[in-house]
């Protein structure tokens, strides 16, 4: 006899037939940070998700940052910590610090996961085989990087040989100056530079709001030349300022579909990526 919830399964990915058959073969850039990379089951979660796209034929691309390990760790070691318009200051002693838990630890903890719940990962940073390089960004913001170039030979190389690339967001310079990159600008330009069809950053909330305080507030929709309006009445602002001007730059530089999703939703990433109605908000031109 056939049970209800065998029924439900079957609707299920009958449902989610037509999102396979579009996205198959196409890349996806997904932003990874906040509550997702600290709350286990959530962070099960979005490496399963992962793992079920990429072995339906989906070319995933996994973008982290890591500022609550970042955090943790430089208060361990006794160095302040604090931000600017958003972005962390690093001096010197910060972007070692930033690259050892980017690249050496959160980046290894993840290729680990995935290798666990199934999955084949590899892991890389910016600076392997030269894939972000970056000059020092204008502005007191001591060794934080803009990009100036992306190599996409070591991810297409990785997608090539089934692996799922997951990218640590540090970078060099020409003199091998090691720059922190944030995580969101890194996501999008990886995106550009791939073609991408799609890029999903992962946030905390719903998605942007019209009062931060208010969970109904959710903007589902926001189009390119709303931005500076939203941002000057302060909708857009702090840390939120790099996610959305990140999302607007890939989708200007030709990505097909950006979006700003809750991370702290289980399973948010097939939720958006398999059913009309989606989550969050989607960024067009």
């Amino acid at each position: 006899m056939i049970t209800d919830s065998n029924t439900i399964k079957a609707n299920v990915l009958t449902a989610a037939l037509p999102y396979i058959q579009k996205y198959t073969g196409k890349t996806v850039v997904v932003k990874y940070g906040g509550n997702a990379m600290i709350h286990p089951d959530l962070k099960k979660a979005v490496m399963s998700d992962i793992i079920l796209l990429s072995l339906v034929g989906i070319h995933v691309v996994l973008v982290h940052g890591g500022g609550p390990e970042i955090s943790g760790m430089l208060k361990k070691l006794d160095i302040p910590s604090h931000f600017v318009d958003g972005l962390r200051y690093t001096d010197a002693e910060t972007a070692q610090v930033v690259q050892m838990v980017l690249a050496g630890k959160t980046n290894k903890d993840l290729v680990s996961l995935i290798g666990q719940l199934g999955g084949k990962a590899i892991g890389l940073c910016g600076i392997d085989g030269g894939m972000i390089k970056a000059k020092k960004i204008e502005g007191n913001y001591g060794f934080v990087g803009e990009i100036t170039n992306i190599n996409t030979e070591p991810i297409t190389q990785a997608i090539e040989s089934g692996y799922i690339p997951v990218i640590a967001t540090v970078g060099t310079d020409c003199k091998g100056q090691t720059y922190n990159i944030n995580a969101d600008t890194a996501a999008a330009e990886i995106a550009a530079a791939l073609k991408a069809e799609n890029i999903i950053t992962l946030t905390d909330i719903r998605g942007l709001m019209g009062n931060i305080e208010d969970e109904d507030s959710l903007i589902p929709v926001v189009k390119m030349d709303e931005v500076e309006r939203l941002i000057s009445h302060g909708i857009i602002s702090g840390g939120m300022i790099p996610k959305v001007k990140s999302l607007e730059k890939s989708v200007l530089s030709g990505v097909e579909k950006a979006v700003m999703i809750d991370g702290r939703i289980e399973h948010s990433i097939l939720i958006e990526m398999f059913s009309d109605e989606g989550i969050g908000t989607m960024f067009i031109k």
